[in-house]
């Protein structure tokens, strides 16, 4: 096999909660569907929040103007954004939990899903709220503004109103999730989110009629040294491990730094950029498999899009960022590093957290305080992020001479 293919993988299900996500459909159609390891105890080097400000009406906090939040003047940069968002007044809820609490999940990836389905376990409700209509939850909604107001958070969408919460969690990133807090009164919270570095990456889906001229066992790895190409995953084999008839179905993702070249706006990708992108990478392919050019057979069916903000490159190296003032939360696979398994694990460590909390009262708010001060670090890794495991096959590697595969 060509050095260029640096890891195959046997992808394995994620024991940990495989049992919890296959019954999401089920608690899905709920309408307490709500609830997100947890810890009471506070993180070294982490402190409150030093403002102590009582929410106001209108989203103000303390001497806040008056007025509409997240109201931003034409031109300004998203960096300038952010700036006035860590500058922002923080807000202070002082009353008591209620009894029967109730969390806002904005963003329904895998992440914000398992957050909401351990909150339901913990015996609190959720609302999750996202754009898509792959879940029968709210969808689809796009949750424009956070107010806090009264000691609840409430949520709008374009002027509609979407409820009244007694926290929230942010399970989403980007432009969006930073568009959202610029104004919320959150600006721990906001500036974490300000930190997160985000990478682009090409998408292609490829359908053959015969097998690629690979092992068998074959079911993904990652590719190093072609630059249109960082991954590899035979969707078939991992679907359909005994089926031997076509048709064959792939998966490849380009690297970061190709996708930065060929970056182009992902809800209109111009007809000859795709057609550009899908024939370089599958250029990429025949590289990376050995074959001489023109060789590798033509696929019946390819679909190519980009992923703008596709993977992080920096991450704080904890589960959850939790500010107890503010009763706001963050949970993403970008927390832990970049897997599945990382997204799943952070939304369950949001919802213990929060649970713990609620069942305080909020009467103790520092001892509840997870992650707001906590530095960034580069990920270490492939182009196309981490895979739990990973650093053991090195080794394993390293002790061989022999090329290990699993």
């Amino acid at each position: 096999m060509n050095s260029a293919i640096s890891r195959t993988w046997t992808m394995q299900p994620f024991h940990a909660t495989v049992n919890e996500i296959s019954d999401f459909a089920v608690f899905s159609h709920r309408n307490k569907f709500s609830t997100c390891t947890n810890s009471a105890t506070k993180p070294e080097n982490d402190s409150a929040p030093t403002e102590e400000n009582e929410a106001k009406p209108n989203g103000s906090a303390g001497n806040r103007k008056q007025g509409r939040p997240g109201i931003k003047s034409r031109g300004s940069s998203r960096r300038t954004r952010l700036n006035k968002a860590s500058l922002q007044e923080q807000v202070k809820f002082t009353t008591v939990v209620r009894d029967d609490p109730h969390v806002a999940v904005i963003g329904g990836g895998m992440s914000g899903l398992i957050c909401a389905l351990t909150l339901e376990q913990r015996g609190i409700r959720s609302t999750v709220f996202d754009t898509s209509n792959l879940v029968n939850i709210v969808r689809p909604c796009w949750v424009s503004r956070l107010e806090p107001f009264n000691g609840m958070w409430h949520l709008t969408e374009r002027m509609k109103p979407r409820g009244v919460f007694d926290a929230i969690v942010i399970a989403h990133n980007g432009k969006c999730a930073n568009s959202l807090l610029a104004s919320a009164g959150i600006p721990f919270i906001a500036r974490q989110m300000k930190r997160l570095e985000l990478s682009p990456i090409w998408a292609l889906l490829a359908a053959f009629d015969d097998p690629l001229p690979l092992p068998k066992y074959f079911e993904g790895a990652f590719v190093e040294g072609v630059d249109s190409l960082s991954w590899m995953a035979n969707n078939t084999k991992k679907l359909f491990p005994l089926q031997s008839h076509g048709p064959h179905c792939w998966t490849f993702f380009s690297t970061a730094a190709y996708a930065k070249r060929n970056k182009v706006p992902q809800e209109n990708i111009p007809n000859v950029k795709a057609e550009k992108v899908t024939r370089e990478m599958l250029q990429g392919i025949e590289i990376a498999l050995g074959l001489r050019e023109g060789s590798l057979q033509k696929p019946f069916y390819t679909r190519v899009q980009l992923w703008g903000a596709a993977l992080p490159t920096n991450s704080p190296d904890i589960p959850c960022i939790f500010d107890p003032y503010g009763r706001a939360g963050i949970c993403g696979d970008w927390l832990l590093g970049s897997s599945l398994e990382a997204a799943a694990l952070s939304g369950m460590a949001l919802a213990h957290h929060t649970a713990d909390y609620c069942a305080s009262g909020g009467s103790n708010p520092d001892d509840f305080v997870m992650g707001l001060h906590k530095e960034f670090t580069p990920i270490d890794g492939h182009d196309i992020g981490q895979f739990p495991g990973s650093e053991l096959l090195k080794e394993q590697d390293s002790a061989s001479s022999e090329p290990a595969f699993v």
